[in-house]
């Protein structure tokens, strides 16, 4: 079995970001295709803006947090980015976090579950998918897209999902299940290599 981890993109107070990764922990947990299922909030990992002096594809990472952030990464087989929409794209803290790292995310599958107002956080995920095939991620096409995020927000700040969003994660996540085992090969040959 495989390790999923989910990153909560949004570092803003008050953010949807957090419940949404809860909300998808769990999802992936029900759905029992990863052995492990951790969440990391890129609020708590807080990293600086680009801060290395040598290119992430060398891996010779001079400061702890780097070095943290890329044990985080590597231990992963599969991720889903949860992202709001800022502005008709994703959020600098995602792409930050991204650009840090280089062979840490190479042939692993990424689920998005995307949110926002009337467009469902889905500009931003079209935009995130040109990130991610640069840097070998392979985006699956299901994905759990959530228009007018804060309705399904209750006052506890818990996700109260509708049908839609809990069938599209059950097929993001038997996708996401699927691939992690068709990528492992080429994982296990880049980290012989």
């Amino acid at each position: 079995m495989a390790t999923l981890k989910i990153i909560v993109a949004s570092t803003r107070p008050g953010r949807a970001g957090l419940p949404l990764g809860e909300w998808a922990r769990e999802q992936a947990v029900a759905h029992g295709g990863f052995s492990k299922v951790e969440v990391i909030d890129l609020a708590e990992v807080n990293l600086p803006f680009m801060d290395e002096p040598n290119h992430p594809r060398l891996r010779q990472y001079t400061k702890r947090h780097t070095h943290e952030w890329s044990a985080a990464v590597d231990e992963a087989d599969a991720f889903v980015f949860v992202t709001p929409e800022y502005n008709h794209g994703y959020n600098a803290v995602l792409k930050n976090a991204l650009d840090y790292l280089h062979q840490e995310w190479q042939y692993k599958p990424v689920g998005l579950v995307s949110y926002g107002g009337v467009a469902a956080g889905t500009r931003a995920a079209q935009q995130l998918k040109q990130v991610l095939t640069a840097l070998k991620l392979t985006p699956v096409y299901e994905a759990v897209a959530i228009p007018f995020v804060h309705q399904f927000i209750d006052e506890e700040g818990t996700v109260v999902a509708n049908d839609n969003m809990i069938t599209s994660a059950k097929a993001m996540f038997d996708e996401l299940a699927r691939q992690t085992e068709a990528l492992r090969p080429l994982r296990e040959g880049a980290l012989s290599a």
